[in-house]
């Protein structure tokens, strides 16, 4: 896929959502950083319902660390390996208080070396809370992709690399978003809605072509 083409189909999605974030809801930092820690195999919804109850009784790296596992297991329970996510939250909880004064660290190695926080995590909080160009490469993404055409790769690795190298430079900041919705609404995995989408005639995706799926 070549780069004017790739241009229009940013383009064509920025056009029909300007201004894209995050599904999961946050109003700071740390309320997203816990947020996408719980979301790693669970919906964005079941994720929502549980942090609208957590958030109002515990917000901060202080509050939720004197929850304790057991005090923060039932307002999470709902979201699958509650239990392995309760562990890792707490012991977050606890790494930014003992050596980041209370704040969600800007550095990836230092947001990498909590708990539970993976390189997607870690560039969903770079890009969405502190504005850096990073792209986090979860399963819609991947599957977009490689489908469109537009990075194809075997790895997530691959994949971040292609979308970071070939990316029209004045989209990166928000394709990160673009491509999880297109993902998640339009470009699904069994059978995507190529009759209702707005980019299908830029797709290289062939109906008998495998997809690649990221495991997860």
């Amino acid at each position: 896929m070549n780069l004017e083409k790739r241009r229009e189909i940013f383009a064509r999605l920025k056009a029909a959502n300007p201004h894209p974030t995050t599904e999961l809801e946050y109003t700071t930092p740390f309320e997203l950083l816990i947020a996408v820690i719980l979301s790693a195999q669970a919906t964005d919804v079941s994720v929502n319902k549980a942090t609208r109850k957590l958030y109002p009784v515990a917000s901060t790296p202080a509050q939720i660390a004197a929850l304790g596992v057991d005090g923060l297991i039932p307002y999470i329970q709902t979201i699958g390996l509650y239990r392995t996510k309760a562990k890792n939250v707490i012991e977050t909880c606890r790494i930014l208080l003992s050596q980041h004064e209370g704040r969600v660290p800007r550095q990836r190695e230092a947001l990498e070396a909590l708990p539970g926080v993976g390189r997607k995590t870690a560039n969903v909080v770079l890009n969405t809370a502190f504005g850096e160009a990073a792209i986090a490469v979860d399963t819609h993404i991947f599957r977009v992709a490689n489908r469109t055409g537009i990075a194809p790769g075997k790895t997530v690795e691959e994949v971040e690399r292609k979308l970071m190298k070939l990316m029209p430079p004045d989209y990166v900041m928000d394709a990160h978003h673009w491509l999880i919705l297109h993902g998640r609404y339009t470009c699904i995995a069994r059978k995507p809605q190529c009759w209702n989408c707005m980019i299908a005639d830029l797709c290289e995706y062939k109906a008998k072509s495998p997809t690649p799926e990221l495991a997860v």
